[in-house]
């Protein structure tokens, strides 16, 4: 059996080498975490990129890039639904200038058609409304189109009140040419050309409507003498080749009426896509 005193004397000793042993253990235990430590923040970056590289693993899809899409793909429906509602509008509107004012020219003898085309209550050819309404809705994106594409936003009397009044002079204009009577057509030709010059001007004032009202004029004057010279129908007293002089005049005064229709309607929709 072991002494007393092998217990007292060993005790310290012992003691001793567990506090010595102690100290190593705790260096041992720092050198290994501070190596964890090391290995961690070397390895970080490569979770970090192998965390991007499955955020865009394309099997996965990033989330953002969903959402953008799903935010794009409804603002091309907008945009469409937008461009479907104003092309009704100014097919509505080209519609009905085109049955109050062929009804005037038709009750005025100043436009003849062959008995057998005249198909409505209107004295009129069942084509004239379709293909008015067609030409207005064209006429009428158009405008804006041009305004954008050459960077010079129409801003002069940008309100419903002034296009309004526009549409007046418009159909004044066109009343003026089937009423008033001059002693030959050269006169009443200038006439209505200063009236569609000032209409331009009060109304207008832009180079892109200047030169669209011109280029329409000069392409549906090309197109109704191609239909007046097949015999679609006739103007009495022709002096411009096979239709009246003044004709240009009211396809010009036409075209810059419906293009401010148009960049009204444009400029609605751009408010309420803002908003």
């Amino acid at each position: 059996m072991p002494r007393l005193d092998d217990h007292l004397w060993r005790g310290p000793c012992a003691k001793g080498t567990k506090l010595r042993s102690h100290p190593r253990a705790s260096a041992r235990g720092l050198v290994a975490k501070a190596g964890e430590m090391i290995n961690s923040s070397g390895s970080g970056p490569s979770l970090l990129a192998a965390h991007g590289a499955l955020g865009t693993d394309p099997a996965h899809g990033p989330q953002s890039a969903g959402v953008g899409g799903q935010g794009s793909s409804g603002h091309v429906n907008s945009w469409h639904h937008h461009l479907v509602q104003r092309s009704l509008v100014l097919f509505s509107v080209g519609v009905v200038l085109a049955l109050v004012l062929n009804l005037l020219q038709v009750q005025r003898n100043v436009t003849l058609f062959p008995d057998e085309v005249i198909a409505t209550i209107f004295s009129s050819a069942w084509w004239v409304p379709p293909c008015c309404g067609t030409a207005a809705a064209v006429v009428g994106l158009l405008y804006p189109c041009i305004d954008s594409h050459l960077g010079e936003p129409h801003k002069f009397k940008r309100e419903w009140a002034s296009v309004m009044r526009c549409v007046a002079v418009f159909v004044g204009i066109n009343h003026a040419s089937a009423k008033l009577d001059f002693a030959n057509n050269v006169q009443l030709s200038l006439t209505l050309a200063a009236l569609s010059l000032g209409l331009w001007w009060t109304f207008d004032r832009s180079r892109s409507g200047l030169g669209l009202g011109i280029t329409i004029a000069f392409l549906a004057t090309l197109i109704t003498q191609l239909l007046v010279y097949n015999g679609v129908y006739q103007y009495t007293s022709p002096d411009f080749l096979y239709i009246r002089s003044w004709l240009p005049c009211i396809f010009f005064s036409g075209g810059v009426t419906v293009g401010n229709i148009g960049r009204q309607l444009a400029m609605l929709t751009l408010e309420e896509q803002v908003d």
